[in-house]
């Protein structure tokens, strides 16, 4: 995680502003007198769900926290930075660029992988000591074209096998530690990690292997281990099977998200091809974040016994991407996915085809906890369930779920609009060196993969600049993505950026240049084209949404002034128009480019 974007996280617009300027309530969003020059009438709004800011008096510009604090501030991005960081109680480093050699570790760090997968392999399939793996597959029915195929392994009970093997190869002591393939000892030299376990090679999207999932073949302790964190490996953003399930999630539009190794295993080997591993961890934003690439329909597969609090948590997340359909299948009692989807097919196809939304089962588990006697369990589930309803961006249906809880609860419906409003009345004060809420990161999120593919492609790829005439730094709703677009902009064939650009952003510019595109994209320019041509059509229809946002705030002031005709007027004449007709002439625009 970057500086910048941990900057953001711990701080809330609502909060900087009100130290500048007094907000008061506007609907959902904030509004008061300009900071920045002088007005009688408010025309100044902060949107707390943007995390953005906009005058729509003489400035007639907004932005982010950080352009709020350079415009107010007179400084540059580099001591906005400073300042926001100190605020935050966040120390800032001189910002690193990718050295070759990094990038030499990383290769060889997967190098040995490969080669730890190959003999994990060959001992699972050959060695004598293997048969105690062999015999817990095929208990387990586990086809051996699926073992092959997610290239199983198996780690004998000794203490140096995997190192001396490799130590063989050329590898050195010290490489096998940082693969996470061996242990340090305090007193010097190592030992294998996994030992008498079933290994699970973990792949990323490309198919190199990055980690190793283990299940014990006995009755110790832990009975399921991993790869620690490394350099190429980092278990909060990995999803087991995904790059032998993104074929089919592209197909299917649709992801199904289950706990355990086995279960992936047991749903590809009866035709569920678009089904990836969580690995028994609570479902994080990396992860939503890299499904998104493929899908926006997410589909949550919970242990019944866990379900209604995970549900919650894990819909928190995935809620907050506003275009992800978020669902979940609940298993019958006792069961697994494994054990459904081998014993009960057609009930795991009828289990996916009725999986609920999110927030449905979400009330489900709650409500069912309540005794409606006691109003302190009424109380209880509301304020589990009024995060969840609050991050709704819909207002139909942030409405629909109002009333769908004060009718489960058997309240008055006023009694639960109170207590929304109450949650959002005034920013809390947040606590230096604590991130702020979960719904703040999840927002913001939602925000910055878009620009940050953009300008990725328009880094990596000089050969796509022409394409890129529609864009202008008003697409960038992030102030670092706009200064990184300016100077890209500005020069003539993007070439040394860094002399263009503040030296606390070279580390966002390092992550741009280096982010990494599927083989697709790399190997083909009309991909590429066609990537780009989808990057620039969401930017420009998130920039449309935005004025549409804007112009209803405008003429809000000008209802309290009594002049909503002449200013939807002005709006009109400067070419503010509704974000759908906005849309349709991008549309028209991109389509004689020849993307379609």
């Amino acid at each position: 995680m970057s500086k910048i974007t941990e900057v953001k996280q711990r701080l809330d617009i609502v909060e900087l502003v009100s130290e500048y300027a007094t907000l008061q309530k506007a609907g959902r969003n904030f509004k008061g007198l300009c900071p920045f020059h002088s007005e009688k009438h408010a025309s100044f709004y902060v949107f707390p769900e943007q995390q953005s800011w906009h005058c729509f008096g003489a400035c007639g510009t907004g932005g982010d926290v950080f352009s709020f604090v350079m415009k107010k501030e007179s400084i540059d991005f580099g001591q906005a930075l400073r300042l926001l960081a100190q605020r935050s109680g966040i120390t800032l480093g001189p910002p690193e660029a990718p050295s070759k050699a990094e990038d030499e570790k990383k290769e060889k760090l997967f190098q040995i992988n490969e080669a730890a997968t190959e003999y994990y392999r060959h001992l699972l399939s050959s060695a004598k000591a293997g048969e105690v793996a062999r015999s817990y597959l095929a208990k387990r029915k586990v086809m051996p074209e699926t073992v092959k195929e997610f290239r199983l392994g198996f780690s004998p009970d000794a203490w140096e096998t995997i190192k001396n093997y490799l130590l063989g190869r050329g590898y050195t002591e010290k490489e096998l530690v940082e693969a996470g393939l061996t242990v340090e000892k305090e007193e010097g030299g190592s030992y294998d990690r996994f030992r008498n376990r079933l290994l699970f090679p973990i792949c990323d999207i490309q198919g190199r292997v990055t980690g190793f999932g283990a299940r014990v073949l006995d009755d110790s302790l832990p009975k399921y281990i991993n790869s620690p964190q490394t350099p190429i490996f980092d278990k909060s953003s990995s999803l087991y099977g995904i790059d032998k399930a993104k074929s089919a999630i592209r197909k299917k539009n649709l992801i199904i998200i289950v706990e355990g190794y086995m279960d992936v295993l047991t749903a590809h080997q009866h035709g569920w091809q678009n089904v990836v591993g969580s690995m028994g961890t609570s479902l994080t934003e990396k992860q939503v974040e890299g499904m998104k690439r493929l899908t926006n329909n997410i589909t949550l597969a919970l242990d019944a016994d866990l379900a209604g609090e995970e549900a919650t948590l894990r819909g928190k997340a995935i809620l907050a991407y506003s275009n992800a359909e978020a669902n979940v299948i609940l298993l019958p009692p006792g069961k697994d996915p494994d054990e459904v989807v081998k014993e009960e097919p057609a009930l795991w196809q009828k289990l996916v085809e009725e999986a609920l939304p999110i927030m449905d089962f979400a009330f489900k588990s709650v409500i069912s906890k309540v005794d409606m006697n006691k109003a302190r369990d009424k109380s209880l589930a509301v304020q589990k369930l009024l995060p969840s309803i609050y991050e709704i961006k819909d207002p139909v249906q942030q409405s629909h779920y109002l009333k769908k809880l004060a009718r489960e609860l058997k309240i008055e419906e006023s009694a639960i609009r109170t207590a929304l409003r109450e949650s959002k009345v005034g920013p809390k004060k947040s606590q230096p060196g604590k991130p702020a809420g979960q719904s703040r990161l999840a927002r913001q999120l939602v925000s910055s993969p878009i620009e940050e593919r953009c300008l990725a492609l328009l880094l990596q790829f000089p050969e796509l600049r022409p394409l890129a005439q529609e864009l202008s730094p008003e697409h960038f709703e992030s102030t670092e993505n706009r200064e990184v677009f300016l100077a890209w902009q500005h020069s003539a064939d993007g070439s040394n950026l860094e002399g263009k650009l503040d030296t606390s952003l070279l580390e966002h510019l390092y992550y741009l240049v280096k982010k990494n595109f599927p083989p697709a994209i790399r190997e083909s320019e009309r991909t590429r084209q066609r990537d780009l041509a989808q990057c620039i059509r969401r930017l420009q229809e998130k920039l449309c949404r935005r004025l549409e946002l804007e112009k209803e705030a405008t003429l809000e002031i000008e209802r309290e002034k009594g002049g909503v005709g002449s200013e939807l007027s002005k709006l009109e004449e400067q070419g503010i128009e509704s974000g759908q007709k906005l849309q349709e002439v991008f549309i028209k625009k991109e389509r004689n480019h020849g993307f379609n």
